[in-house]
C-alpha cells in the first residue's frame, strides 16, 4: 500500500469501485470502514464528486454559505444586539458599556437518501467510472430534495427553509423572524407603479446587505416581473449577456428557484437579500453507501445517504414580499 495521500486515495477509490461492481474485495487496509448494517463509507473522491454536482445543480448552494462539519449538529453563536459604545472627553471617566447579546442557533443535519439501481452489465463494464456514475445518479434526487428543504423545509428531519420561519411586517421584525413588505394588492402587484414595490423590497435590508443582494423567485414570477417597464418605457429586466452569467432586475442578480411559491394571495413569492450572509447550509462529512443485490433483482441497488442541514443565520439579511394589500 502506498503511504502517500495520492496513493492511498487511489487505492481507496479502486477498492470502492471493485466493491460496487462485485460486492467483494473491500479491505480495511484500503481505508474504507463498515458499520454494522449501515453500509460503507465512500472515499473522499466519491463524496467530492457528489458535492461538486450538487453545487452546480442546487441554486441555493450557489448563493448560500456552505460549511462542512464533523458532528451531527453545528452550533453558531450570534450577536442579536451589538456592543454599546459612546463618545467621551479625553480625561473623562470611561463608563462600562453593556455587552453584546448572544444567541446560540443550531443547525442539525438530517439524512438525505437516494437509491439508484444498476444492472450487472453496467457494473461489469470496466470503462464505467463508478464515482461519477453514482454522483450523476443521485444528483437530481438530492438537488431536488435539498432545494425544496432550503426554501420551505419544516426543520423536522430536514433543513429549515427561509420561508418556514415566522414572517411579520418588516417594521416590527425581531431576531428569529423574517420581515416582509406587502405587494399592495391581494395576490398580485398593484395596477399602478408595480416597480416601486420592488424598489421598496431592495431597500428593506440594511445597506451592508445590498452590495451582494439578489432576488429569488420561480420562473412564473420571473415571467411576470420581466415585463415591467420604467417611466421611460424601458424594461427593468436585463438579460444575461454571456452564457453562465445571471440576468438582473433593477441592477441586482436574479436566482430562479422552482420551489419558491407562485404569486397568489398572501404568498411569499419574491425574496431579496444577501443569502451568503443570511442562509447557512451544513454538510456532515461522509457519504455512506449500502449495496443491495437482493431487493430488486436483477438490479443492484445502492442506497446512498448523506447528512445535510440548513437554516437562517442572519435574519436581517433576507426580506420577502408578501402578495397582500397590507
Amino acid at each position: 500500500r502506498s503511504t502517500s495521500p495520492m496513493g492511498g486515495g487511489m487505492e481507496e477509490k479502486s477498492a470502492f469501485a471493485g466493491w460496487m461492481k462485485t460486492g467483494l474485495g473491500l479491505e480495511l487496509k484500503a481505508g474504507l470502514s463498515t458499520a454494522a448494517g449501515s453500509g460503507v463509507l465512500a472515499p473522499v473522491e466519491t463524496e467530492r464528486a457528489i458535492e461538486r454536482r450538487l453545487m452546480a445543480a442546487s441554486p441555493m448552494r450557489e448563493i448560500a454559505t456552505v460549511r462542512t462539519i464533523n458532528s451531527g449538529v453545528f452550533r453558531k453563536p450570534v450577536s442579536t444586539a451589538g456592543v454599546e459604545s459612546g463618545w467621551v472627553a479625553e480625561t473623562a471617566a470611561r463608563p462600562e458599556t453593556d455587552p453584546a447579546t448572544l444567541s446560540l442557533i443550531e443547525f442539525p443535519s438530517a439524512d438525505l437518501y437516494a437509491s439508484p439501481a444498476a444492472t450487472q452489465t453496467l457494473l461489469d463494464d470496466a470503462l464505467v467510472d463508478m464515482d461519477e456514475w453514482l454522483a450523476s445518479e443521485v444528483e437530481d434526487a438530492f438537488a431536488a430534495q435539498e432545494t425544496e428543504a432550503f426554501v420551505t423545509g419544516s426543520g423536522v428531519n430536514r433543513p429549515k427553509g427561509f420561508l418556514a420561519y415566522d414572517t411579520v411586517p418588516d417594521a416590527t421584525a425581531a431576531w428569529g423572524q423574517i420581515g416582509y413588505l406587502a405587494s399592495g394588492a391581494a395576490g398580485a402587484f398593484p395596477a399602478s407603479h408595480p416597480v416601486d414595490r420592488l424598489i421598496d423590497l431592495i431597500y428593506a435590508p440594511r445597506a451592508q446587505y445590498r452590495p451582494n443582494g439578489r432576488f429569488v423567485m420561480n420562473r412564473k414570477t420571473v415571467s411576470t416581473v420581466r415585463k415591467f417597464k420604467d417611466a421611460d418605457g424601458n424594461y427593468i429586466w436585463t438579460p444575461a449577456s454571456r452564457p453562465g452569467e445571471t440576468a438582473s432586475l433593477l441592477g441586482y442578480p436574479v436566482t430562479e428557484i422552482e420551489t419558491m411559491p407562485d404569486i397568489a394571495a398572501n404568498s411569499l413569492a419574491i425574496a431579496f437579500g444577501d443569502f451568503r450572509r443570511g442562509y447557512l447550509i451544513v454538510d456532515r462529512a461522509g457519504v455512506r453507501v449500502l449495496r443491495d443485490p437482493y431487493s430488486a433483482k436483477p438490479y443492484v441497488l445502492f442506497y446512498t445517504t448523506k447528512r445535510v442541514g440548513g437554516g437562517v443565520q442572519n435574519f436581517d439579511a433576507i426580506k420577502v414580499m408578501r402578495f397582500s394589500a397590507t
